[in-house]
């Protein structure tokens, strides 16, 4: 089936990272005989053109989503709502919304109420992803051997939930189709929790009196600077990965805290094999992420 037309008409609200590389890649396979792109910043608009990442670019979500039988959101979670009402009457019956979010009940919640009878919702989350942001940041070897998870509603159309399975299997990506509260949780613990910790950690860095904050850019070990990566992603993008997903990362972060309690305990009171236990138990986790090819 690589190269059969999936949707005539796609269009991307959000040309980022993740939505530079979904039109790369869907240029590259030719899953679409039309990208459609809005971006708000006008050098946004002129870069993606000068890119040839889309065949039309606009400010305005209701005039690229109209006639598209795919619409897609890479945007910042906090504005799906207001997207969502803009293009709705723009959206043709039959047609298809997902999103690449990192959050899954708020996009259920803010673009279901908004949409209208006979166009499909099929939320998803490419679990893919680098610090750096905007559309020259974009590949399309992205999504490739990466999971992406889809989280749609009890009665959601299953066509249109395999056609959107479909699309990014042929980008590259492994589909798994999970409950939205419970995505929510998982991802809690494997990417909000870390990337709130590297901002705390590179905040306190940054929070050192002059000098030891140069020795600390000066002599970055691998560790600091791998949450200085991390640590790096787009603020807005995070903000609302936190705002949205609150209770969960609240309960993550509960538990981190009363391990973290643990752990300086072990060390003030010298318990050698309790650090090393330790140790030895997160090793494996991440010989067991490379096995799985996810390093």
């Amino acid at each position: 089936m690589t190269g059969d037309v999936l949707f005539r008409r796609i269009a991307l609200i959000g040309t980022g990272l993740i939505g530079s590389s979904l039109a790369r890649a869907i240029r590259r396979h030719q899953l679409s005989a039309e990208i459609s792109a809005c971006a708000r910043s006008p050098a946004t608009r002129t870069r993606v053109v000068e890119l040839g990442l889309a065949d039309a670019v606009t400010d305005d979500p209701g005039e690229a989503a109209a006639g598209a039988d795919l619409v897609v959101l890479c945007t910042p979670l906090g504005t799906y709502k207001s997207i969502a009402e803009r293009m709705a009457a723009k959206l043709k019956p039959g047609a298809i919304v997902s999103d690449v979010g990192s959050t899954k009940q708020s996009a259920i919640r803010d673009l279901d109420s908004s949409l209208p009878a006979g166009v499909h919702l099929v939320p998803a989350h490419p679990v893919a992803g680098t610090e750096h942001s905007g559309p020259d940041a974009g590949f399309a070897e992205l999504f490739q051997g990466r999971w992406c998870i889809l989280t749609p509603a009890a009665g959601t159309d299953d066509r249109a939930v395999e056609k959107v399975a479909e699309l990014w299997r042929r980008v590259g990506s492994k589909i798994e189709l999970m409950d939205a509260s419970h995505h929510d949780k998982v991802l809690a613990i494997t990417s909000h929790l870390p990337h709130l910790i590297a901002y705390t950690i590179v905040g306190t860095a940054t929070d050192l009196e002059e000098d030891t904050r140069s020795e600390v850019i000066k002599f970055s070990a691998g560790g600091f600077r791998d949450f200085t990566r991390i640590a790096a992603s787009d603020p807005v993008m995070w903000r609302d990965v936190f705002l949205n997903n609150r209770e969960a990362v609240l309960e993550m972060l509960q538990r981190f805290s009363e391990d973290l309690v643990a752990l300086q305990r072990a060390i003030r009171w010298g318990e050698g094999d309790k650090l090393e236990s330790l140790f030895a138990r997160t090793r494996a986790i991440r010989r067991s992420i490379i096995e799985a090819k996810q390093a």
